[in-house]
């Protein structure tokens, strides 16, 4: 009850946009209005959002555009939609509790343990509002409760709860995953810990036969590799079914997927393209149109290199009448038909239709890369130069024979003799080209900025501009498999891609600490801000904690060497077993991060923040006893028991959760209107508030406001 207390008071409170709800609300829009957008990050926690949006009776028509933007005079129910990452992060509480009982610990260390995350300013920050990692950090915690339920029925091996937790393990990583991306390390804990079980299976110490070990390899590929995947790609499916109109998202996917969206532009406007048409071709990456006019190359650059002083092919960025090209064929043509299409793979000649010369380019250097090759053109009448002109059309994602078409066709050129790609680059050409941009013959062919599409057909054979009133179209079919891999691949680029510089960026050396936060949302008027900080109590003894369990393998492991036992064997299996998969999981969840260029912030810390609190209770419960719950695991009937015994911690550990669970509250009440966003505060309240120089805290005294 204190959990749901803690995230719902006053979700209603700030009634304007805050931070990422930015962008997540406007998702949440795109659902319920059926557009199609683009993110970064799987659906399955922004699908939700949206069903909070429409049980909420929200219609999807408010913009999200800015982050102060008042939800209250639009009628937006942004409290319903609030409410469901207040609700996971309410449930993430006793779900934490529940890990620590599970795993054979106490009630008063549970209780310690889910304090720390249940009194956190930066878990209730984070779980308020319209964002993913509410939900994110709950099924991080239900991966884990479900895997360690799993855990405990080892000697109950293929019974049906062995299974039902198995594939409940399965599901609950399928859902972290699916609500970010960073729901792989997640994956990569559980994935670590299976490959320890089954390394101790196939110990032949143990007496088990080969089968024995392949029929547990099957099982968990089934339940922890099949499942997962199953129910991941089923989030997609929604996804897909729900986003069937065209949207915001459009220019980011192929032009085949665009061509699956109700009223895209694409769709209604591609035409297939004939021999002979006359057409305007851009480049996918840099927008630049493929240009000629009659001014060559001059004979030697700048550099000393020679070039062939042919005509100049360059990127141009306005429409132009030097932009157009014919398609002109390198076989016989029926005089009527669909034989007159051109095709994927097809080869042909490009006819500059002003100066009536054929695209070519030759084993001459390009003027700004003397690794690629210069394009240019030559008479139409010189047919000495008749291989050189001959390009082969290859359609992204194409099948051989597919139809050419304007707009909704991706495609690469490649020269037939050398294979070379036409390509460009965003550098400029000097003067001599009027500082347009240079195109080139790429060797590398396989580069994706070497793709093009046909913008307009100016002519047919027939006359001017065939593309005008295309009929209303059907949108096409396109298999599923190949539209998740489109979208996969590009999350993952674009996620890569995240490299800009903010104000509020951190990198993760700095969040164990809580040394910076996020300024989530300020008024000036009213001098509120919501300030993103963890509870700094509970974050440094966690840093203490991870630090402890470090000195006390690494003592155990140096003792041990030198013949000394200074711990009981079940205090340390309980050691390595849990304390130490909670330590592997917020390893798991932390150290990528250094890896990583992209954009940082504090609250990606959250998962690990989580798993750092269940180590915490484990140093906790080992500090304070020398004595377990033992043993948790649930026997079979062939089972052989062994004498129970349980933990004797005494009143030393009721008095110190009390203690420390009073510092933590003191805490979390201390930095509480930072997280709930109290307006009024005066000056020097907000001065007392900022604990660390480098807390970026606005409506401070004069000459301390950051």
């Amino acid at each position: 009850m204190l959990a749901f207390l803690l995230r719902f008071y006053r979700l209603n409170h700030p009634a304007g946009v805050v931070f990422d709800e930015v962008h997540f609300g406007k998702f949440a829009s795109y659902y319920i209005l059926r557009e199609y957008y683009f993110d970064v990050h799987p659906p399955f926690a922004k699908l939700m959002l949206g069903l909070a949006g429409w049980f909420a009776g929200y219609d999807g028509h408010y913009p999200f555009e800015s982050i102060g933007d008042n939800y209250k005079k639009a009628n937006v129910p942004y409290v319903g939609i609030r409410a469901l990452p207040a609700l996971f992060g309410s449930l993430t509480i006793p779900l934490v509790y529940a890990i620590m009982k599970e795993s054979g610990y106490p009630t008063i260390v549970a209780v310690f343990t889910a304090s720390i995350v249940l009194f956190d300013n930066g878990h209730i920050a984070q779980s308020r509002l319209i964002l993913l990692d509410g939900q994110l950090v709950f099924f991080t915690a239900l991966s884990l409760y479900t895997y360690i339920r799993f855990r405990k029925l080892r000697y109950r091996e293929f019974t049906f709860d062995w299974w039902f937790w198995l594939i409940a393990s399965g599901v609950s990583l399928a859902a972290t995953l699916g609500s970010k991306m960073v729901g792989l390390f997640t994956f990569l804990t559980i994935g670590t810990a299976v490959a320890i079980d089954l390394w101790d299976i196939l110990d032949v110490r143990k007496g088990h036969s080969m089968d024995y070990f392949r029929r547990h390899f099957a099982a968990r590929a089934i339940g922890l590799i099949i499942v997962p995947a199953i129910v991941y790609l089923s989030f997609f499916y929604v996804h897909f079914a729900i986003l069937s109109h065209t949207g915001s998202g459009d220019a980011f996917m192929s032009p085949a997927f665009q061509e699956t969206l109700i009223d895209n532009e694409l769709l209604m406007t591609s035409q297939e393209i004939r021999y002979y048409d006359t057409v305007t071709m851009v480049h996918r990456q840099t927008k630049m149109y493929l240009h000629s006019h009659p001014e060559h190359y001059p004979l030697k650059y700048e550099d000393g290199r020679v070039s062939s002083a042919g005509q100049q092919v360059t990127g141009y960025p306005n429409e132009d009448s030097n932009n157009h090209w014919q398609i002109i064929p390198t076989k016989s043509l029926p005089d009527t038909g669909r034989g007159r299409l051109v095709r994927n793979n097809d080869v042909f000649q490009l006819l500059h239709v002003s100066t009536q010369t054929y695209l070519l380019t030759h084993d001459v250097a390009s003027p700004l890369m003397p690794t690629n090759q210069e394009f240019t053109t030559v008479e139409k009448s010189d047919q000495t130069r008749y291989n050189d002109t001959l390009f082969q059309l290859h359609l992204l994602n194409g099948e051989d024979g597919d139809v050419f078409k304007s707009k909704s066709g991706y495609f690469k050129l490649y020269h037939v003799p050398t294979r070379v790609a036409l390509w460009s680059h965003p550098e400029i050409l000097p003067e001599w080209a009027f500082g347009q941009q240079e195109i080139n013959g790429d060797r590398k062919a396989l580069d994706l900025p070497s793709t093009w599409w046909v913008q307009h057909i100016i002519y047919d054979e027939f006359g001017p501009d065939k593309a005008g009133g295309a009929e209303t179209r059907q949108p096409r079919k396109m298999n599923f498999f190949k539209k998740f891999a489109e979208l996969q691949l590009l999350m993952l680029q674009h996620n890569a891609g995240l490299t800009a510089s903010h104000p509020y960026a951190s990198g993760p050396v700095n969040w164990p600490f809580s040394i910076s936060g996020i300024s989530f949302f300020t008024n000036a008027d009213t001098k509120e801000q919501v300030y993103f900080i963890g509870n700094v109590v509970g974050w440094w003894v966690c840093v203490m904690a991870l630090s402890i369990f470090v000195g006390i393998i690494g003592a155990d492991l140096l003792a041990r060497r030198r013949g000394i036992d200074p711990i009981p064997d079940p205090v340390r299996n309980r050691l390595w077993n849990s304390a130490g998969l909670f330590w592997m999981a917020w390893a798991y969840h932390y150290f990528p991060f250094y890896l990583m260029s992209r954009q940082l912030f504090i609250h990606h810390y959250l998962p690990a923040h989580l798993c750092s609190a269940l180590v915490t209770g484990a140093i906790f419960n080992f500090i304070l006893s020398e004595s377990i719950n033992y043993p948790i695991s649930i026997p079979s009937s062939i089972t052989r028991l062994r004498p129970r015994q349980y933990s004797d911690l005494g009143m030393q550990a009721l008095v110190a959760t009390l203690g420390f669970v009073v510092i933590l509250i003191a805490m979390f009440l201390f930095i509480a209107p930072l997280t709930y966003g109290t307006p009024g505060l005066e000056p020097n309240e907000v001065d007392r508030r900022r604990l660390l120089s480098s807390w970026t805290l606005h409506f401070a005294s004069k000459g301390k406001d950051s």
